[in-house]
């Protein structure tokens, strides 16, 4: 008895097209969310190859809905489809013969347009309003970079008055993190770095029969200038980017804002021991990087039997103590640079999965430029001042 009631009260469907222009929909029976599967997708399916033929003229699809026994919103949703697909072609749909107990469901989403809004078209930008926006875009970044910069340089007299205050663990365990587990990478770069310009440089000296001064020259490049660059972009590209994701973590998580609720300075928690941590570890992985450096061309050179103690004698006459302090004093200032860059995009990190590691990215490539526009700096005051 239960199957004969639901095999009367199955919905069923007739579609009569009476001409290209014109079509008819018969429904009956009780159409709800358990039994409307079936017919929604074979008339759509029909619907969709009556509306492709002859389109030069509007077409009008008329729905028998006076033999529907029940309906429910999925019966409303069948109805909307298919009105929406009528629409879309330039098309109307007549519903006629639904009992009036339907009528205010039905008339709940009525117009259907809000259901289907129309996206926006964006206007294409001009030249114009592109290096506009730019320019805008640079300010502000700028503008962001000095304001931190005076939070940054206002942590430091607070460290100063109040170094008790200052979390020297996390100090020390982002020192380790960031210098001696960055100890393996320095040596390995460093290292092929001292080979490269080694045999690069006396392909060129050769000729004028001075293999003899590679050593000291190579020496007082990389005291100077690749020492402190190579190290800084390897910082940057490990360490700041490792500040602006742990920093960027917290942000999305509104760790910060709870610390900032709590009364706690952000900047003195969080950036100060990465920045103090950064201008300690810098300098002394340059140490580093140009004793690597300086030893692979050395030894580089006895492959051109030039013995090492003549190696080490040009060396010990070419290069300055003030070539190794120029080095060191530009490193600090590197460490302080990437250390602030890291924990700034840190800082500004936005909402969403991919609001770290954008602010990752930028934080490398920020800390990158930067190191180039310092290292331009210090290029020039040593042409002026031979520092």
């Amino acid at each position: 008895m239960k199957d004969t009631l639901t095999e009367e009260a199955a919905p069923q469907m007739q579609w009569v097209v009476h001409s290209p222009q014109k079509a008819k929909l018969v429904l009956s029976g009780h159409i709800d969310t358990q039994t409307i599967s079936g017919i929604w997708n074979e008339v759509r399916v029909r619907q969709a190859a009556w509306l492709k033929g002859n389109t030069s003229s509007q077409k009008e699809l008329t729905v028998d809905a006076s033999s529907i026994q029940y309906l429910d919103g999925s019966g409303v949703a069948f109805f909307i489809d298919l009105q929406h697909e009528q629409e879309i072609h330039q098309g109307t749909l007549e519903l006629i013969g639904l009992d009036p107990k339907y009528q205010a469901l039905l008339r709940r989403f009525h117009p259907i347009d809000p259901l289907y809004p129309i996206p926006p078209i964006k206007e294409k930008e001009g030249f114009i309003s592109m290096v506009g926006r730019a320019s805008f875009d640079v300010y502000q970044d700028a503008k962001n970079m000095v304001i931190f910069i005076g939070k940054v340089t206002a942590g430091f007299l607070w460290v100063l008055r109040k170094p008790n205050e200052l979390r020297w663990s996390d100090l020390v365990k982002v020192a380790s993190q960031a210098g001696i587990f960055a100890l393996p990478i320095i040596t390995l770069v460093a290292f092929l770095i001292g080979v490269i310009l080694a045999f690069q440089t006396a392909v060129g000296l050769m000729q004028f029969g001075a293999s003899s001064y590679v050593a000291p020259l190579v020496s007082k490049g990389i005291f100077r200038e690749l020492g402190p660059l190579i190290t800084a972009i390897l910082f940057a590209g490990r360490s700041s980017a490792a500040f602006a994701a742990e920093i960027g973590t917290m942000t999305v998580n509104n760790e910060v804002d709870a610390l900032t609720t709590a009364g706690i300075n952000p900047v003195r928690f969080l950036v100060m021991p990465r920045v103090i941590a950064g201008i300690i570890v810098v300098p002394i992985l340059t140490i580093f990087s140009n004793l690597i450096s300086v030893t692979a061309v050395v030894l580089t050179m006895t492959l051109y039997k030039i013995p090492l103690i003549t190696s080490y004698n040009g060396l010990i006459n070419m290069v300055n103590l003030s070539d190794v302090y120029s080095g060191l004093v530009k490193s600090v200032i590197f460490g302080i640079v990437i250390s602030s860059i890291g924990c700034m995009r840190g800082m500004q990190t936005g909402t969403g999965a991919a609001a770290v590691g954008i602010s990752t990215t930028r934080s490398v490539v920020s800390s990158i430029v930067l190191i180039v526009f310092v290292d331009g700096i210090f290029a020039f005051i040593s042409y002026r001042t031979g520092f």
